[in-house]
Order: structure tokens, then C-alpha cells, then sequence
């Protein structure tokens, strides 16, 4: 594997990192902007949309321009938005830093995958995507409670400056060992490709991986504060468990990945159902801090295992379009992201407390299970119309993986 992919997880450690570390350090941004926690919250919603809305963009737009170079630029940008972050001296500039951040962390996701794949044989593009979705494990695992640390003993703007010192390492990388890609001989056809958003299948994978996303970062979101307001645990023990979280990312993804090529539809199902349980279990019993931290571990390894076959599952049903697919699935994602914080913020308005946020995330993972049950459906259905060879392959695949299931 060559060093520049190793370079690319790096980044994507601080992407991540930046992303979801705002978990850990709401109440602290809360005080010092004189805001409440529920609006804090609103600037992992404002993360979440800049992803949204970039992802596909960024994916379009640059197309024809020199990948190093717009690696560089949007690494820079990003690094540049944690400064911003950092030296913010009200919520306003806050919040618009975090939407700059986001869009330029939506575009080298696109762009960084794009050239990963490119710099390596055929036969090892999976494990070029592993090392940069790696990236994002370690940073739950390692980036989002060493930021809740620095939070509690330096103040929150120091995990902002320790993002933007992270963005610079990961820039010298960037510029030193990132070789130049030849730009594509044709330019995709973006006409085409936009058509996949007419495919109800396509639709309702986008509705499954926003609500399967959102039911568990509606409660995630607010997990520092339920810890120590509702499971009467001391703040120092936020970083700790936050941590745990990670490593049921990681356990989640290894296993998710390991079963969801063979079982896509069973892990989808199993995986949301699962997060669905956890979710009430910490709604009745958020009081006893044993049971919220084992949930805690356990709800990261049920949101991540489902993440592989949600993937999976996108680029099986809009396989025609390669452009598109994985800015759909990242978007998705962070739909989830946006509306799960949102959820819960208006929940904890309305005076019910932060256990409350448990509840509204279940009624999501509830829907999306409803939602992944009728994709099953019609994906047995034998009145699906096959309009091309690549969609008759594409489908040929999901028939397989849901008979498995």
C-alpha cells in the first residue's frame, strides 16, 4: 500500500475527529457562548449540512481540476476553519466556521477516494477505501475523546487548534507525498448520472442511512450531558466513554465488513434493529451509569456495523453512477447527522430531558427499519425493470445478497 494512502488516512483522521468531537464538548461551548446546549448542538447539524450539500457538489464540480491541487486547497481550507473555530468570538462566527469546515471536509472525501483508488491495482482498491475509513474509526477511537480531554483540562478551543495542528501535518503530507493524477481522458456525464435519483430504490436507500445515522447521533449528540446530568457520572469520565464508542466502531465495522458482502439485507435489518434496542434500553434506564456506558460501547458497534452494507447497498442500486454513488451514501449519512442533533435538541426544548433524546432516536431507527423491510420488498419483487446491462448486473447482485439474508 503506498505511503500517500497512509497519508490520506491521516487526513481523514482530522476530518473525522473535527466532525464528531463537538459530542464531547457541548456543555463548555454552551457556557462560553451563552447558548444553550440544545442550540450548541445545532453546530453539529451545521457540520452535518455543509456535508450534505458538498458532497455531491464538490463531487461535480471538481471533476476536471488537477487532484493534488484541490487536495492541497481543501485541506488548507479546512485546517484554516479549525483556526476560525478556534479564535471564534461569538456562536454566529462559530457556526459559520463549522459550515466552511464541512464543505471542504465533503470535497476531499470525494476527491481523497478518488485518488487512493487510482494509486493502486485493481485488486487492492478495497483496501485503499479500508485505510481512509480507518481514518474515521481511529478518530472515534482516539480523536473524539482526546478532544473531550483537552476540552475539560485546556478549554474547548483547544481541541480546535489541535484539529488545525493535526490539518497541517496531514497538508505537509499532502504536498510531499501525494503524487500527480492524470485528470480523466473523458468527462463524465452528469445528465446521466443525476437520473439515478429517479430510482425509488436509490431513495429509499438514501431514507434508510439517514434514519439508521440519525437515530444514533440523536442520542450521541447529547451523550455528555446525559452522563453526567442523568447517570451522575464526574466529566472526567466523558473522554472515557466517548472512547468506548469508538471501539465499538471499530469492532462494528470489522464485523459489518466482514458479513455484509454475504448478507446485506440480513445485516441492514439485524444491525438497525439492534441499534433501535440499545436506544430504548438507554431511554429507561439512562439513571444507572453501568448500564449507559455498556450502551454506550454497544451502540457504536450496532451503528457501525450496519455502515458497510449501507454502502454496499448505494453503489449496488445506482452502480451507473460511479460519480455519484459515494457522494449520495456520504450525504445520506450526514442528512442523518443534521436531522438526529435537531430531533434531540427539540426534544430537550420541550422539557423532556436528555433521556428523551433515546426515545426520538429509536422512533428513527424504527422508521428506518420500516423503510430498509419495504427497499427488501420490492427488491424481491420480479416487476423491477431493467433498463441496461449495468443495472441488470447491479441487480443481479442485490438478488444475491438478499436471498441471503
Amino acid at each position: 500500500m503506498p505511503l500517500a494512502v497512509y497519508i490520506l488516512g491521516l487526513s481523514v483522521f482530522a476530518l473525522g475527529t473535527s466532525e464528531f468531537m463537538l459530542s464531547g464538548l457541548l456543555p463548555p461551548i454552551a457556557e462560553d457562548m451563552g447558548v444553550s446546549i440544545p442550540r450548541a448542538g445545532l453546530l453539529i447539524s451545521a457540520f452535518a449540512i455543509g456535508m450534505v450539500v458538498g458532497a455531491p457538489l464538490l463531487a461535480a464540480a471538481t471533476l476536471r481540476l488537477p487532484r493534488k491541487t484541490t487536495l492541497v486547497a481543501l485541506i488548507t481550507v479546512f485546517g484554516l476553519g479549525q483556526i476560525a473555530g478556534a479564535l471564534a468570538p461569538n456562536y454566529a462566527v462559530l457556526f459559520a466556521s463549522r459550515v466552511v469546515s464541512a464543505l471542504a471536509c465533503a470535497g476531499f472525501w470525494a476527491v481523497g477516494a478518488a485518488v487512493a483508488i487510482a494509486m493502486v491495482p485493481v485488486g487492492s482498491r478495497a483496501k485503499a477505501m479500508a485505510v481512509m475509513i480507518g481514518g474515521l474509526s481511529i478518530a472515534n477511537v482516539l480523536g473524539v475523546p482526546a478532544g473531550a480531554f483537552l476540552g475539560e483540562h485546556l478549554g474547548w478551543r483547544s481541541a480546535f487548534w489541535a484539529v488545525g495542528a493535526a490539518s497541517a501535518i496531514a497538508l505537509v503530507g499532502v504536498v510531499a507525498r501525494i503524487p500527480h493524477i492524470p485528470l480523466p481522458e473523458t468527462r463524465p456525464r452528469l445528465r446521466r448520472e443525476l437520473s439515478i435519483y429517479r430510482d425509488r430504490q436509490v431513495l429509499l436507500s438514501v431514507t434508510v442511512t439517514a434514519l439508521a445515522a440519525g437515530g444514533v447521533f440523536c442520542a450521541f449528540s447529547y451523550l455528555a450531558p446525559l452522563l453526567t446530568d442523568v447517570s451522575g457520572l464526574d466529566e472526567s469520565w466523558v473522554s472515557a466513554v466517548l472512547g468506548l464508542f469508538g471501539i465499538g466502531a471499530l469492532v462494528g465495522t470489522t464485523i459489518g465488513g466482514r458479513v455484509a458482502d454475504a448478507h446485506l439485507f440480513g445485516v441492514l435489518l439485524s444491525g438497525i434493529a439492534a441499534s433501535t434496542v440499545f436506544l430504548t434500553a438507554l431511554a429507561l434506564f439512562a439513571s444507572s451509569p453501568v448500564v449507559t456506558v455498556l450502551l454506550a460501547f454497544l451502540l457504536g458497534v450496532s451503528a457501525f456495523y450496519t455502515a458497510p452494507a449501507l454502502n454496499a447497498r448505494m453503489f449496488n442500486v445506482a452502480g451507473a453512477a460511479p460519480t455519484l454513488a459515494g457522494a449520495t451514501t456520504t450525504a445520506a449519512f450526514n442528512l442523518g447527522n443534521t436531522g438526529g442533533p435537531w430531533l434531540g435538541g427539540t426534544v430537550i426544548d420541550a422539557g423532556l430531558g436528555y433521556a428523551s433524546t433515546a426515545w426520538a432516536g429509536a422512533a428513527m431507527t424504527v422508521l428506518g427499519l420500516a423503510t430498509a423491510a419495504v427497499a427488501l420488498k420490492l427488491h424481491k419483487s420480479p416487476s423491477r425493470v431493467v433498463t441496461s446491462g449495468q443495472a441488470r448486473e447491479n441487480r443481479e447482485r442485490e438478488r444475491q445478497a438478499g436471498a441471503s439474508c
